[in-house]
């Protein structure tokens, strides 16, 4: 009792007296000014569900990068009575997980979405003491203001911006009596995983450079991103960048391109095209060489960050950036049927609906899927895909419910969460859901209805809060009929069963394509913009594409490496297994009696028109022009006569 009298009544000569480091000293008169003494009663200002909402959608994309992070620092740390939050610049909090036992003691002192933990609020705290100073910090025990929380130690790391602005603090916060130093190592390689993160994907479609003194390091958390316009106008670095220049942010603003590596962008990017290892050499303008990456970041259509998060400095800036726009209109490109899906899929967002998604492979499930998630009151949680047909069936039930420690032969020290935990308070995407093996269909029925989950190994059912989107090209009917899928699970699943059309039966092809040309495009400023030639354009539209848009999407970043200057994609550009088996599409009745009357000679006129064009090209050379053609120089001899009556 007198040792919780003389914590409370610790006088200010106490606290002068050499155990407090220099930033906990100044936190402390800090709070003294703030009119708080030990004994003050929190006030943690809990925000209603409403307002709580407001925030999060405010700090949706932060939220988005950093709530995986936290899942996978959280199998770290797991059962070491502690438990990881996220606060935004002010302190306020917005997502914690942990072990369930600790989030209970925290819970009373209000480590939860909604509390406040600002230093004017609660004194001393790793939280506010690290928003006050914009670094790392370490807030131990007794270290603590307020005598409440003095039987936490905290662990707390600011998150930066790609512009260097605070918007937010990750924190690791524990039992002051298994505290470990390893702790704040782990915090800050996180945060700089959601810097890293956030910057990859503020600047997606400009110029970045990926660097490091020791090639072995490119590709991990220790590379030095930068990031310019095409023309060499510097945009931002991240911190490892910022100390392999020696310069802060604040300095490198003053630089160009030319001015850091020596090099122009066009001759930067000519150097990339040139060497093929994996990287290549630059001088930095403080002497050292490093190994570099340039990339220009083009997303494929459906892959990137859950979130865009692209800013324009020259604009005024929200402490956090916010990206409104609707995932689902993104993917309406003219096609009716496709509008139809999305005209269905809105009117059940956000409802507990559960949704089917249907339709060949490759026609763009997990895209609707991400799509139907970004905009769904369940955004700022993760999204989490599985695909059932790409997992072992041993493993399976231990990737998707997760196991305690022991539970198998070869477990993780300490178990591991599954999917399911993983995707706690946001989406859950089972993909090729026809693949799950039938046992396992069982569990996954009593999640759907109970919304619990046991681990592997364990006697605790863990509460689960997730949405399920589901996938399949199969006919899920028939493989009940064969009883190799459950009947009851069926009907769990099938809310809202949608069926994306298969791209050739899809009318907003060339839409697609113009897409699909800018993510694997050069930005506009370099200089370069790939077209389909028409004849192509007629290949592409009367082609059946069995593989969809994966197959189309691989079809056109091989034709754009094998572009002339022009950055039109032109017969000779395409892959030759694309002609070896020719695929036509299926035609309507219509387009079939248009095509009877005029297909063949139309044929074979694009094919002399080509085939001359390709010799003149190569000055009469068959060998070169078949080379550049795909075609055996057979096939120039057999349409030769035809090319010479079209020169007549």
């Amino acid at each position: 009792m007198q040792d919780d009298i003389r914590e409370i009544t610790a006088s200010h000569d106490e606290r002068e007296s050499g155990w407090l480091i220099p930033s906990i000293r100044k936190a402390h008169e800090r709070s003294e000014t703030f009119g708080l003494n030990a004994s003050t009663r929190p006030d943690y200002d809990v925000l209603t569900r409403g307002d709580l909402l407001l925030k999060l959608e405010q700090n949706r994309v932060l939220c988005a990068h950093a709530t995986p992070v936290m899942e996978t620092l959280r199998e770290q740390i797991v059962n070491t009575q502690s438990m990881i939050v996220l606060t935004d610049a002010q302190g306020l909090i917005l997502h914690s997980t942990g072990d369930d036992d600790f989030l209970a003691r925290a819970e009373k002192v209000a480590l939860r979405a909604g509390a406040n933990w600002a230093e004017e609020r609660q004194g001393t705290n790793a939280i506010g003491t690290a928003i006050a100073e914009r670094s790392p910090t370490v807030v131990h025990g007794d270290q603590h203001y307020l005598a409440a929380n003095r039987f936490l130690t905290c662990s707390s790391v600011p998150i930066l911006d790609p512009y260097g602005d605070l918007i937010g603090v990750l924190d690791v916060t524990g039992d002051h009596r298994s505290y470990h130093r390893h702790t704040m190592a782990l915090a800050r390689m996180s945060v700089q995983m959601i810097e890293n993160h956030l910057f990859s994907s503020t600047f997606q479609g400009m110029l970045q450079i990926a660097f490091h003194g020791r090639p072995e390091f490119l590709g991990t958390l220790m590379e030095g991103i930068m990031a310019f316009t095409c023309d060499g106008r510097f945009l931002s670095a991240n911190r490892s960048a910022q100390f392999q220049f020696g310069l802060p942010l604040s300095a490198l603003r003053a630089h160009t391109l030319s001015s850091l590596f020596g090099l122009t962008s066009a001759q930067l990017i000519e150097r990339s095209h040139l060497n093929r290892m994996s990287h290549i050499p630059l001088d930095l303008n403080n002497g050292t060489v490093v190994c570099a990456r340039v990339r220009l970041n083009r997303a494929p259509i459906g892959e990137g960050a859950a979130a865009s998060s692209v800013v324009s400095r020259s604009a005024p800036r929200a402490p956090a950036v916010i990206d409104t726009s609707s995932k689902l209109a993104s993917l309406d490109t003219g096609d009716p049927k496709v509008a139809a899906v999305i005209g269905k899929v809105r009117k059940v967002i956000g409802k507990d609906i559960p949704i089917l998604i249907t339709g060949e492979t490759g026609t763009g499930k997990e895209l609707l899927a991400q799509a139907i998630h970004g905009d769904s009151p369940r955004r700022a949680g993760p999204f989490v895909a599985v695909n059932c047909a790409s997992i072992p069936e041993n493993l399976i039930e231990s990737e998707l419910f997760g196991y305690e420690e022991g539970a198998f032969t070869g477990a993780r020290r300490k178990g591991a969460a599954g999917k399911l935990l993983q995707a706690n308070g946001g989406t859950l995407f089972l993909d090729e859901i026809g693949d799950m093996p039938y046992p396992l269909q069982v569990r996954l029925l009593r999640v759907l209805q109970e919304r619990v989950v046991d681990p592997l190994g364990s006697s605790k059912s863990i509460p689960v809060d997730v949405a399920i989107i589901c996938a399949t090209h199969r006919n899920l009917r028939e493989m009940i009929e064969q009883n190799r899928f459950r009947e009851d699970l069926y009907y769990r699943l099938n809310g809202l069963v949608v069926k994306l059309p298969p791209l050739r039966e899809r009318t907003d092809l060339a839409a697609v394509i113009t897409k699909m040309l800018r993510a694997v495009s050069a930005d506009e400023a370099c200089g370069m913009r790939l077209s389909i030639d028409d004849e192509v354009m007629a290949l592409f539209e009367h082609y059946a594409w069995p593989g969809n848009f994966r197959q189309l999407c691989n079809l056109l970043r091989t034709a754009a490496a094998m572009v002339d200057d022009d950055g039109c994609i032109r017969r000779e550009h395409l892959p030759e297994d694309f002609f070896d088996e020719p695929r036509t599409r299926v035609q309507s009745p219509s387009e079939a009696c248009i095509s009877s009357t005029f297909a063949s000679g139309r044929l074979q006129e694009v094919t002399a028109s080509v085939i001359a064009a390709a010799l003149a090209r190569h000055r009469g050379n068959v060998s070169a022009a078949a080379r550049a053609l795909g075609v055996s120089r057979n096939t120039i001899y057999r349409k030769m006569p035809a090319c010479s009556a079209m020169e007549q």
